[in-house]
């Protein structure tokens, strides 16, 4: 893109100091014109409540994001900050920040948590707010040496700093996870951690940019960061906290908390292109061999991603045409889901936002006004697209949602998938590579202003995948209002997840650096609320994992909130179908890979606790081993910066891994909280008790386990090691799906006697309901060196299945188990070389 920047410097004050109340917003605090230049821009800056400003910088050429990304927030009630004014310069305490505009010169923002003599965050002085082009770029001051992290979903290692990114979004099938960029998700919040405090930058546009994270070095301006955006002008908000849980929860106030996840989506989720490509046998066939297979290997299993295969049309030419059934492959689709449904397994069928011209209702869409406009030739705009197998393609067009008929054909068709007994929906290839900015949208609902133009550049490509998962969302709703709908979507913007539950790392690729790169992928969409997140594990792409890369990455995939196995491995001798990634594909590992699912789904509840705690709080299932760690030092180095070998699963597990083939090994950091930490548990062979603020190598062969380590006074909260039912989900009664009937506990006590009293709480509600009806458990525990004293409260709405909780010490702990009156709990068993007890 040409560089045309141009930054005014000369502003006048409209209104300092002022709000009105109304509608639940204020005229911002400061609003500033431009004086210099042919065209006036305006500056605004408003306080909307502790640690949350908005800032925009827009005018009549450069409008302010026709559709941003999230609703203008409502002051809160008796939020007044307390300001102080100069001749061009305003201060405003907000709470514990202290915001500064100066408009001496071009407006300079800069923000100071209270006790601080710096500011942590500031605008480039001369060269804050500019006009490029058609589209406008934000530089601030750059600090070199600090975690910057989010952006949805970038390429590793975790830490974004000296580094640039394009903020857009592409299907990257096969991508390198060191290197290629944009990758699925358009999200562009980022955010500058440090031990004095974090602050995050977010631009609601869904226009196309860039980020510079301090990767350009200017001797004039020095080191800076800089945003730039494509097309209109700029609305951000600056969020300010201590922590990066601070930032992101007042990011989830902006953009929405976490969807409720279906229990059933945390279990083992099966997948495999090459199953619904099938003619002979029939796709259906294939697919209830899979589950034999399943039941034969004693592999539990809750849902099954069909790929578009269902679609392909029966006779040339056989491209996907979404929302048909092939009826060769699947002869009566209604009792093919029956069927799977008497498994124990959801179908997730894939749908893609595109028609090809083969398509049995493309003339009628072309007609209706379903696609976009070209505007060189007046009429449905036509792209190339994937129409088959790998590689192949075919001409035909993207939906445009913000079309009346566009939107409701694929509102229609997805409802008529969930009619068809369909549970989630997949929306798949929704990055709309769409090659020219001047598409033009329909904008066919009133409520959408058209005064700023139609064009696709400026309203964003990336608009359509919210609008996409919105569809999706609503048609799933309006059949089953009282239960929680289940979209998953590759890619995704701030909006999207108000509507899509879930999401994953894409078309990744079959290697050692894939396996390990993917952790930083996770840890910064887990900042970027992206949070019911995972890999195609195993790798969707490239050769067949080997046994012990397979075993090591489901040893590793089962501690991430997304399970899932799918994959297309590209087969020279009929790429329409590929190879797939089968647990019982090495009969030598089989019974490993079986014990390493079934322990995913014993720790189920202690996911689905902290996917219940991600809705209310926007706290990350999956995190960087710094969180909860910001007075250690050691968390502020490179190595661990980098987030790309171990993280945290909750508060209590420490995940590790092994990422070359042949190492048995695993060098790890054990975060700090300060003197009185007691340290950590290795969850494996020794079995040792490790201090903390330390690094440690962990002893790993590859047949036994990853390295675990657990913290000492936290605890897991495990159920049945098999798939079991949802207490308020009996739609599909499966003699597969168990009573949801047991819980325990697996606490972790100090090695000996203790003064402290601990503490541990989950949560549970009945797994399915739209509406959350919760209940908290507190277990408390203290500990001698004979004895682990244990007493359990509850609180809430919720009735769960189990009676009495079992209370499992680690392996070789010795001590007995009493209830807060010193009652004996009963010994029931040993296991896997544990001691259980049972509270009444």
């Amino acid at each position: 893109m040409p560089q045309i920047e141009y930054t005014p410097q000369k502003y006048v004050p409209i209104l300092v100091n002022g709000h009105v109340e109304g509608k639940g917003h204020r005229t911002p605090d400061i609003q500033l014109q431009s004086t210099d230049g042919d065209t006036s821009f305006q500056f605004t800056f408003e306080a909307i409540r502790p640690g949350l400003f908005r800032t925009t910088f827009s005018s009549k050429t450069h409008p302010l994001p026709p559709h941003p990304s999230c609703p203008r927030p409502e002051v809160p009630s008796g939020f007044l900050p307390v300001s102080e004014s100069a001749a061009s310069q305003t201060s405003i305490c907000a709470a514990d920040v202290k915001a500064t505009v100066d408009w001496s010169g071009a407006p300079i923002v800069s923000l100071q948590l209270s006790g601080q003599d710096k500011p942590i965050h500031r605008d480039l002085d001369f060269r804050s707010y500019c006009v490029d082009s058609t589209g406008v770029a934000h530089y601030t001051r750059y600090k070199r040496d600090t975690l910057h992290v989010g952006l949805g979903e970038k390429a590793a290692p975790m830490n974004l700093s000296n580094r640039q990114f394009v903020l857009s979004a592409t299907d990257c099938f096969g991508y390198d996870v060191y290197r290629t960029d944009p990758l699925y998700k358009h999200i562009p919040l980022l955010i500058n951690a440090t031990p004095d405090g974090c602050v995050g930058i977010f631009s609601t546009s869904h226009s196309r940019g860039t980020y510079s994270v301090g990767s350009e070095i200017d001797g004039l301006w020095g080191h800076f960061k800089v945003y730039r955006q494509d097309y209109g002008g700029l609305e951000e908000y600056l969020l300010v906290g201590k922590t990066i849980q601070d930032v992101v929860r007042l990011y989830a106030d902006l953009v929405g908390y976490p969807k409720l996840v279906p229990r059933w989506a945390f279990g083992y989720i099966a997948g495999g292109m090459k199953y619904s490509m099938l003619d002979e046998p029939r796709a259906s066939e294939a697919l209830m061999d899979f589950a034999a297979k399943l039941k034969t290997h004693d592999i539990p299993c809750s849902a099954f991603q069909m790929s578009s295969g269902y679609t392909v049309a029966e006779t040339e030419p056989k491209t996907r045409n979404v929302f048909t059934w092939n009826k060769h492959r699947f002869p009566d689709p209604e009792g093919f889901v029956a069927k799977y449904h008497e498994e124990g397994i959801r179908i997730i069928a894939n749908v893609k936002p595109y028609v090809l011209a083969s398509h049995p209702e493309y003339a009628k869409l072309v007609s209706s006004g379903a696609f976009f406009t070209d505007p060189r030739t007046k009429k449905s705009a036509v792209a190339r697209l994937w129409s088959a197998g790998g590689g192949e393609s075919g001409e035909g067009g993207h939906i445009d949602f913000t079309s009346a008929a566009g939107f409701e054909w694929w509102y229609e068709g997805v409802k008529a998938l969930r009619s068809c007994g369909i549970e989630g929906i997949w929306n798949d290839n929704n990055e709309y590579t769409i090659p020219d900015d001047n598409w033009q949208c329909a904008l066919n609902d009133a409520d959408q202003e058209t005064g700023s133009g139609r064009s696709i550049g400026l309203w964003g490509r990336s608009m359509h995948t919210e609008l996409m998962g919105k569809a999706s969302h609503d048609a799933l709703v309006h059949l089953e209002p009282e239960i929680r709908p289940f979209v998953l979507t590759r890619s995704a913007t701030a909006g999207t997840m108000r509507y899509a539950a879930s999401s994953w790392s894409g078309d990744n690729v079959t290697s050692w650096p894939g396996m390990k790169g993917a952790n930083s992928l996770a840890l910064n969409a887990g900042m970027s609320l992206l949070q019911c997140y995972g890999h195609d594990i195993g790798g969707f792409e490239g050769p067949q994992p080997s046994p012990e890369l397979l075993l090591r990455w489901i040893q590793l995939g089962i501690y991430s909130p997304r399970f899932a196995i799918n994959c297309f491995k590209t087969d020279e001798n009929d790429n329409t179908i590929g190879g797939v990634i089968e647990p019982w594909m090495y009969p030598e590992i089989t019974p490993l890979i079986r014990d390493t699912i079934k322990r995913r789904y014993e720790i189920i509840p202690y996911l689905y606790s902290l996917m219940l705690e991600s809705h209310v709080t926007a706290l990350p299932l999956q995190r960087w081993i710094g969180h909860g760690y910001g007075s250690d030092p050691e968390v502020w180095t490179p190595e661990v910066m980098a987030g790309e070998t171990q993280y945290w699963l909750g508060n209590t597990i420490l995940v590790g891994g092994v990422y070359e083939p042949g190492n048995t090994k695993a060098r790890m950091y054990l975060p700090t909280s300060g003197p009185e930490d007691q340290g950590y548990l290795n969850l494996t062979a020794p079995n040792q008790y490790l201090a903390a603020g330390q690094w440690v190598e962990i002893q790993s062969e590859w047949k036994d386990s990853i390295p675990l380590l657990a913290r000492v006074g936290k605890a897991i909260v495990v159920g049945k090691n098999l798939q079991t039912r949802s207490t308020g989900d009996h739609r599909f009664p499966s003699p597969n799906a168990v009573e949801d009937d047991y819980r325990a506990v697996e606490i972790i006590p100090p090695k000996g006697a203790s003064g402290k009293q601990y503490c541990y709480t989950w949560y549970e509600d009945d797994g399915i309901s739209a509406k959350l009806v919760m209940t908290t458990f507190k277990l408390q525990w203290s500990s001698t060196e004979e004895v682990v004293k244990v007493s359990l409260e509850q609180a809430g709405d919720y009735t769960p299945l189990w009676r009495g909780l079992e209370i499992i010490l680690p392996v070789g702990d010795r001590r007995t188990v009493v209830m807060s009156d010193n009652i004996p709990c009963e010994r029931v068993q040993e296991s896997r070389g544990r001691a259980v007890f049972k509270m009444v």
